[in-house]
């Protein structure tokens, strides 16, 4: 830096109140005015620790929501992301401390014995407090607790973001596991079916009207379902551990009762997305250490103008204990101290263009946060609004299957159709009401992921959108 920029940048931080470095401003994001799946997006601040309430309740199902209750306590990474918070406080206050004078006290008693030993051993007695304080003409302490301050913030959001994530993934492993215990009646219903078909065979091969084939077929469906019913409880038995994990808990402390799906597909309310600027944890954490590395500059440019401490000491020094602390005993010196670093070979000017470039990092990191979760609200938003069609859709297709299966068998009975064509419309019903049960936990999860791109659901948002959308629309 030339002596010139040096100047500048000193006239600059003295008419901006002696703070070196440029004062922050939120960067611009290139944000949609409003998103494809849903209307009414608007620019906000962040409120990143705005009550957001027991979200997980719109799902209705109490079993969720007594989970979930053990996830502030016992989840063992939200109480690191606690503590991280916890130490970010206090660097903060650790970072105000030098705003201060110090002022520290010693004593000493030395003994010692002059060269040759002449006049015998001296004691000398010292007691003394010095008091010291850098005045911060450039800012950079305050450069310094600006930048603790957000770094503070941003951990706060990364403490949100971290609750709000195994929040999100208890939901998901929830209802994954309900949807299995769903999957697992609905192959015990069909098992029993089955037996009846087999028992029917039997019968008729029995009967001489059919031939063994007819037998083996309907055993070896029987068998296969069996097999695959089973095969449900290993993907269970992980999500039931996986589960017990988010809460804390040993796999061998927690178990989860077969019990039927009480969930229910959330209804989004329209134009909610709106605020998720200020709802994002994630994205308020980004913007906030833009925050901390823009003062960081600060620091940096701080370096290049001189540092004034004004130091002082006031004590009282004797080699008599008699006379220790007595007034001709007694000693001060006061008095500024100026330091101006001359050369050091590009030092400053190397950890000011690092800063600069760490600024320009987390802007482009808070950009892309905020377009990855504007791409998150759209993809769930989506997928809600497909999948509750195709829902339709395939009740539709499960009914047919359903009565196809039932005619089928009649027909059978009668003799007119051979057991293939049963078995064949069987499975196939089989398949369009698993998959039906698949498209539910798909929904289910789709929500759960909506509610984590919104930062936390839509409670007490409601009556804010109603009262922007009366004011017009903010773009």
């Amino acid at each position: 830096m030339t002596a010139r920029r040096a100047l500048q940048i000193a006239l600059a931080a003295l008419v901006a109140g002696c703070a070196a470095g440029p004062d922050y401003r939120r960067p611009e994001v290139a944000a949609p005015a409003a998103y494809k799946e849903a209307a009414g997006w608007k620019r906000a601040e962040p409120r990143e620790l705005s009550p957001r309430g027991a979200w997980w309740e719109v799902f209705g199902d109490r079993e969720l929501d007594a989970l979930e209750a053990q996830v502030e306590v016992s989840n063992q990474n939200v109480l690191l992301a606690e503590a991280q918070v916890r130490q970010a406080l206090a660097l903060v206050r650790a970072s105000r401390a030098p705003l201060f004078p110090s002022l520290s006290a010693g004593a000493s008693v030395t003994r010692s014995r002059p060269p040759g030993g002449l006049a015998g051993d001296i004691t000398t007695r010292n007691a003394e407090l010095d008091l010291s304080w850098e005045v911060d003409l450039w800012g950079r302490v305050g450069r310094a607790v600006e930048a603790s301050e957000a770094g503070a913030q941003a951990s706060a959001a990364d403490l949100a973001a971290a609750r709000l994530s195994a929040q999100a993934s208890l939901a998901q492993s929830y209802f994954q596991l309900r949807v299995l215990d769903v999957g697992r009646t609905l192959f015990e219903d069909t098992v029993a079916e089955y037996e009846k078909s087999l028992a029917l065979t039997r019968n008729r091969y029995q009967a001489g009207v059919v031939g063994k084939s007819d037998v083996v077929q309907a055993e070896t469906q029987l068998r296969s379902t069996q097999a695959q019913a089973v095969d449900l409880g290993v993907l269970r038995a992980q999500l039931e551990h996986a589960i017990a994990s988010l809460i804390g808990k040993a796999p061998s402390e927690f178990a989860i009762e077969r019990a039927p799906l009480a969930a229910r597909v959330p209804q989004v309310p329209p134009g909610l997305p709106s605020e998720l600027l200020e709802r994002r944890p994630d994205v308020a954490a980004a913007e906030r250490r833009v925050a901390a590395a823009n003062a960081q500059i600060g620091v940096a440019e701080a370096a290049f103008f001189p540092s004034l401490t004004l130091p002082g000491v006031y004590g009282s020094s004797s080699l008599s204990a008699a006379d220790w602390f007595t007034a001709p005993s007694r000693y001060w010196a006061i008095g500024p101290s100026i330091v101006l670093a001359i050369f050091d070979a590009g030092l400053r000017r190397a950890q000011t263009d690092q800063a600069i470039a760490a600024y320009d990092a987390t802007v482009a990191s808070y950009r892309q946060t905020v377009l990855t979760s504007v791409q998150e609200v759209e993809d769930n938003l989506a997928a809600l609004r497909i999948l509750e069609e195709e829902a339709k859709v395939q009740a539709d297709a499960v009914r047919a299957a359903r009565e196809a299966v039932a005619l089928a068998t009649n027909q059978y009975k009668a003799g007119t159709v051979s057991y293939l064509d049963v078995a064949t419309l069987q499975a196939a019903k089989l398949n369009n009401e698993r998959t039906e049960v698949v498209i539910l936990g798909q929904r289910l999860g789709a929500a759960v992921q909506l509610i984590k791109a919104l930062g936390g659901g839509w409670q007490g948002l409601a009556a804010q959108q109603g009262s922007a959308s009366a004011g017009g629309p903010q773009n």
